[in-house]
């Protein structure tokens, strides 16, 4: 493991890239890394995080374009936790949508200190909801 993570603005990734990052979390979605590559291309926003050649971590997000911002997807390869590499993307989102009014997210159970960490709050009357054959 190379000690030097090179973060990146980017849309274009292989489907062999996704399938691999989204696997290692074991997300169902890695599954479909050809639908992957193009729900890439069609985000707002995606920041990424690369050990030498190796993807290993990234977030994406979609906007309204003024107000709301919705993060989608936040993982780091399990090799890689540890090192700060969420954290980062997590500011690089927060930083491109500073003047929004508001950014969302879903977190899972288990991941809710990281986010209250990075400045998320759980809503009060709200609960996220879904229609979705994905099963992770």
């Amino acid at each position: 493991m190379n000690s030097t993570i090179i973060y990146k603005d980017t849309h274009e990734f292989t489907s062999e890239e996704l399938e691999r990052l989204f696997l290692s979390v074991e997300w169902s979605s890695g599954h479909y890394p050809d639908r992957l590559v193009v729900a890439m291309r069609n985000y707002e926003t995606v920041y990424s995080a690369w050990d030498g050649e190796r993807l290993v971590g990234m977030v994406c997000a979609m906007d309204d374009g003024v107000m709301t911002a919705y993060v989608h997807y936040l993982l780091v390869d399990p090799d890689y936790q540890g090192l700060q590499i969420g954290k980062h993307l997590i500011h690089l989102v927060k930083e491109h949508y500073a003047d929004y009014l508001r950014i969302v997210l879903n977190a899972y159970n288990d991941k809710l200190g990281f986010y209250r960490a990075m400045g998320f709050k759980e809503g009060k009357e709200e609960t996220p909801m879904f229609i979705t054959t994905l099963w992770t």
